[in-house]
């Protein structure tokens, strides 16, 4: 769910392998340190992926794709919603309220509340209020207005913090919960006029506290409560009473969603289970109705921190970093991709850069970079075997930053003389020099004003020149020379937008630079004439990867649904293998893959073929073969048995591998060797802190 991550890769001494496959040499990475963070907030407008070891967030909008606000070490997210559409605000231990510009990918501003640590924040169901619930036990409201937010009022202040909050669909009323204590208040008057305690007791024992983790407030004047007790509880706001209570878990209920017609609802636990509830009938012909819990889910190793309910699927996430989707078949009408149970693991993000020149791999930190030296082998052997290496992995370098804020974006240059890497509020750019075994790392001082922060770096093939998208609009053109720089030219915005470009890609030439915003538009410039050549047609899904072919300068393009194009710079139009593959179309499997295309690239003596991988797959699309029909075997995992098998195989366009582990980077070196490095999910959750222990039958 990718990011600066609290770690990004590191190579381990067991996994230095080189394999050779079909008579090319592949260097395969197993890494180390990598661990995406715990999703403690959720939307349905959104998903959203926020570590406390990592303090971002990455929001999902409708369209399938995926925006990312760089994190800051004294900002751990508790909270996050969305008001008046399409504004984002979280909140967290900091004790501030922040708004996030979703065009230009950065804070907007951030308030602080003056309650301490927020712990629970909620927008009124008719958009123009924010509550929150601070540690000091006090209820802010604050109004909000078209440009931020403002202080409206108190409520009456709780003995403990607010863990949770929501509001009445009428907003006349919320719930808010606390430790060992629901209160009710009134929205107008800003008083408490309920204050109901929850049962401390857990499995026939009395717990010392018990911690109202989520509240739900229906149209009827129902609360239901979730608890570190096991419970979930069912109250009546207007006397102040227990309705009901159900015992569901050995362990903390720790979030709840409703449905929007509030005829069903889920709950998340501190085991990993999902639970869902439905309101039906006591008998087949009675009026009455009760809450009944009907399916439990297992998709979680830990606790399942926030759920949401759409009208076709139950949401969860947590502690083990996967974002579960579960669809709800009653109400999947066509058995298609909506009905496939989906489990998203990594945020969508590259992290490592690569050095062809020299074999170097830039793996990016939260808080640091590291460099590599990939490792040599003078073993021969047939296709598929895995030599010994003649020579380790070095470890090169190490390049702390200094400061709160994390880093955003990093790049090597091809060459492997030059790295940048940007933080929030600042540009870095160093010269590397090599004297046999040695590193001299020398910063290139006095970066100019508007160079403050970047999005997305690039370096051109030849590394003469960087590419620079800055957090403003503007796309930033610099020539490299010696140990200095200098400023050519700077792309600016269209007059009264500021669109955050996420994607850069340059030809191997040098000539043309393709740039990829938040509205999913691409545009292309002419680097040598220093304008805007043109603008590719807008399609309504975001990009998630794209490059330019060498030789045709042909832009191939990756969407979040899975769509491929290829469109031609010099003719500003779509190739004619682009239009047969609009024509015939993708193949259902490939369009039903759960993760984007993270990169593509090309191999320098086949223009016919495309390489492109996901988290999960890599795949050569051969654009002189046919395409593939639904009726027709797209992977085998099986190796061929003869020639003939392997023919057959070859009848159409799309060769896949998935012997990897998930991948988080792959690319061409040379003509005969691949990089690919994986991390392996076991290794991810055996970072994680360790799940509550079941007792199993028969130990």
């Amino acid at each position: 769910m990718a990011a600066a991550e609290r770690g990004a890769a590191r190579p381990t001494g067991d996994n230095r392998t080189s394999r050779r496959r079909r008579r090319r040499r592949e260097h395969c990475l197993r890494t180390s340190g990598y661990a995406p963070g715990a999703l403690p907030g959720q939307s349905l407008r959104a998903r959203a992926h926020v570590g406390p070891g990592r303090r971002e967030v990455s929001a999902g909008k409708e369209s399938a794709g995926q925006l990312f606000f760089p994190g800051h070490e004294s900002r751990a997210t508790e909270a996050l919603c969305w008001a008046e559409g399409q504004r984002l605000f979280s909140a967290g231990l900091n004790g501030e309220i922040i708004e996030y510009d979703l065009q230009a990918l950065n804070i907007k501003y951030a308030m602080d509340a003056f309650g301490g640590p927020i712990w629970s924040m909620a927008a009124s169901p008719s958009d123009s209020q924010l509550l929150v619930g601070c540690e000091d036990g006090s209820v802010k409201l604050f109004q909000i207005t078209p440009d931020k937010i403002q202080f409206e009022r108190n409520f009456d202040r709780q003995k403990s913090r607010i863990l949770s909050l929501s509001w009445h669909p009428s907003g006349t009323h919320i719930a808010a919960g606390s430790i060992d204590y629901i209160s009710v208040f009134d929205v107008k008057s800003g008083s408490a006029v309920h204050k109901m305690i929850v049962d401390r007791q857990y499995m026939g024992v009395s717990k010392r506290k018990c911690i109202v983790w989520g509240v739900a407030f229906l149209s009827d004047g129902t609360v239901i409560s979730v608890d570190s007790a096991g419970k979930v509880q069912f109250w009546d706001s207007a006397t102040g009473t227990l309705v009901k209570s159900h015992l569901i878990a050995n362990a903390d209920v720790q979030s709840i969603a409703v449905a929007n017609q509030e005829d069903s609802f889920v709950v998340g636990t501190a085991e990993g289970t999902v639970f869902h509830f439905q309101l039906v009938p006591v008998t087949s012909n009675s009026s009455e109705k009760q809450w009944v819990r009907t399916k439990p889910f297992q998709h979680h190793t830990h606790d399942v921190r926030t759920v949401a309910h759409s009208p076709t699927s139950l949401i969860s996430g947590g502690t083990d970093t996967h974002l579960v989707i579960r669809p709800l078949m009653e109400k999947v009408e066509v058995k298609n991709y909506d009905a496939a149970l989906r489990k998203i693991t990594f945020p969508h993000r590259r992290l490592i850069s690569c050095s062809r020149k020299r074999h170097l791999l830039l793996f990016q930190f939260a808080h640091h970079l590291e460099l590599w030296r990939l490792g040599s082998t003078v073993a021969t052997g047939k296709n598929g075997d895995t030599l010994p290496l003649s020579k380790n992995a070095d470890h090169l370098l190490y390049l702390k930053t200094k400061g709160p804020e994390n880093i955003i974006c990093s790049c090597i240059s091809p060459c492997g003389s030059w790295i940048a890497y940007s933080t929030a509020s600042r540009f870095f750019l160093y010269r590397l020099n090599y004297e046999h075994d040695n590193i001299n790392l020398k910063r290139v001082s006095k970066m100019p004003a508007f160079l403050r922060s970047a999005l997305q770096i690039l370096f051109s093939e030849d590394s003469t020149k960087l590419f620079v998208a800055s957090n403003q609009g503007a796309l930033h053109i610099v020539q490299l020379s010696g140990g200095s720089f200098k400023h050519l030219h700077a792309f600016q915005p269209q007059s009264g937008t500021v669109e955050a470009m996420c994607l850069l890609a340059v030809s191997p030439d040098g000539n043309w630079l393709a740039a990829s915003g938040t509205s999913a538009g691409v545009h292309v410039y002419n680097v040598k004439q220093l304008k805007l050549h043109c603008t590719v047609p807008a399609y309504n899904f975001p990009v998630t990867a794209m490059a330019i072919a060498p030789n045709t300068n042909n832009l191939v393009i990756a969407h979040s649904d899975q769509q491929v194009f290829e469109y031609s710079i010099p003719d500003k139009h779509y190739t004619d293998w682009s239009r047969t593959v609009q024509k015939h179309g993708f193949h259902h499997l490939w369009l039903q893959r759960d993760t984007p295309i993270t990169h593509i690239s090309f191999h320098p003596k086949r223009p016919m073929h495309i390489l492109l991988h996901d988290a999960y797959m890599f795949c050569i699309i051969d654009k002189s073969l046919p395409l593939p029909n639904d009726k027709t075997l797209l992977y085998n995992p099986f190796p061929p048995t003869n020639e003939s098998d392997v023919q057959r195989r070859t009848a159409h366009a799309f060769k896949i591998s998935k012997i990897y582990k998930p991948l988080l980077f792959m690319d061409l070196l040379d003509e005969r060797t691949l990089v690919a490095v994986e991390r392996p999910l076991d290794d991810i959750i055996a970072q994680l802190p360790p799940p509550i222990k079941k007792k199993k039958f028969g130990t």
